[in-house]
């Protein structure tokens, strides 16, 4: 069975400021003749669809066009979508119903009660069933209605437990659909600039890979450069786009997975997505930068750091004269490098999480707990998005 597995769509994300509708519009279309060429036997989908739990219209237009297109390619192709952290369920869910009509299946949160259960999808190739488990963005406060008080207190333990009660028959093939930051005991998968904001370093949004191990493959979302964690089999797709200069040197494509008959591992391909700008930085003098524009890289999405000696006379407005897409310009000469050096007991800049727990570590005497740190993570979170 061939599984496409893409994630992080981040429709509606902005980059500096610069809108990327037509680039999200351009890549989805690529995935969908991808889909077309290669006849994937399903299309997984691992969560942040929209990058805003409040998308705009122009967003919503975006993703429709793009559900249509793959329902479009006949004989169709299932595709199995889950909420990540970025979207909001209802707005999600809405028209799912019909949705499955045309073969589209989405789950937006995870059992609310202990009647329900991960949605579950099975399909069928030569070898058999494959089941494909649904398990949308969980916090432990999503699942306090499935077990007793304490049983799911972090969100190791909460996703460790929705995995335990779903009574997986291991002699089947599975397949885990996740958007979650997965660890391996000590070992963080990489990260970029795009998503730090979003992600407790270190921290209590962590879930190891452990309670996920039985699946046969885990195709996860969340982390927007692609790779494995752990396992060959533990996969993030990453983004189809870059959505950060920390992201110039990324290879964006579809990851493509082939299952064979249980207890064979999976084989794995990729397919390139090459949006028609790119995302990259320049270092070099005002003149050398202006000299490397040509007509093919002029409208990239750049970040310029000049290293003139001598003053320079407003250098952007001379850039803008050959780079359409400019997305800082800065300053790094023996002078800036002076400067950094006599700045005395300079201290490493913390993300926002880390602030917290360091203050209220001095204002208390004692550490924060999990619940205070899961609701200072999602304030952080809010203000991020109020003011991209």
């Amino acid at each position: 069975m061939k599984l496409f597995h893409i994630s992080d769509l981040h429709i509606g994300k902005q980059l500096h400021y610069y809108n990327l509708k037509d680039l999200q519009t351009e890549i989805l279309c690529q995935i969908v003749e991808m889909a077309r060429e290669h006849r994937p036997d399903v299309i997984l989908i691992a969560g942040d669809i929209y990058d805003k739990s409040i998308p705009s219209g122009e967003a919503y237009e975006i993703f429709d066009q793009f559900l249509n297109r793959l329902a479009d390619i006949t004989p169709s192709i299932p595709v199995l979508i889950i909420a990540g952290n970025h979207d909001s369920a209802m707005r999600l869910k809405f028209a799912s119903s019909f949705l499955e009509k045309n073969n589209i299946h989405i789950s937006v949160l995870p059992p609310q009660n202990r009647e329900e259960y991960l949605k579950k999808i099975t399909l069928t190739d030569q070898y058999g069933a494959v089941n494909f488990y649904m398990l949308p963005f969980t916090k432990p406060g999503y699942i306090r209605n499935l077990f007793e008080e304490g049983e799911a207190k972090d969100y190791n333990s909460a996703v460790r437990a929705v995995i335990e009660r779903e009574n997986i028959d291991i002699t089947e093939r599975n397949v885990l659909i996740a958007h979650q930051f997965f660890v391996a005991d000590t070992t963080e998968p990489k990260k970029c600039d795009s998503e730090l904001a979003y992600i407790s370093v270190g921290g209590i949004d962590s879930v190891d890979i452990d309670c996920i191990r039985i699946f046969d493959y885990v195709a996860l979302g969340h982390i927007h450069g692609a790779q494995c964690i752990g396992e060959n089999y533990i996969r993030y797709s990453g983004t189809p786009l870059k959505y950060s200069v920390s992201e110039e040197h990324h290879r964006k494509g579809i990851t493509v997975v082939t299952l064979g008959e249980k207890n064979t591992p999976p084989e794995y391909a990729k397919l390139p997505l090459c949006a028609s700008r790119d995302v990259r930085s320049m270092t070099g003098t005002l003149e050398q930068v202006i000299a490397a524009a040509t007509d093919e890289n002029r409208s990239d999405y750049v970040s310029i750091t000049l290293t003139d000696e001598e003053g320079l006379y407003r250098p952007k407005d001379q850039l803008e004269e050959h780079y359409d897409n400019i997305l800082e310009v800065k300053i790094e000469n023996k002078r800036t490098q002076s400067r950094l050096e006599n700045v005395e007991d300079m201290e490493d800049i913390l993300y926002p999480i880390d602030a917290f727990r360091e203050f209220y570590q001095i204002m208390n005497n004692q550490p924060a707990s999990s619940v205070e740190e899961e609701l200072m993570a999602e304030i952080i979170s809010e203000i991020i998005n109020i003011q991209e």
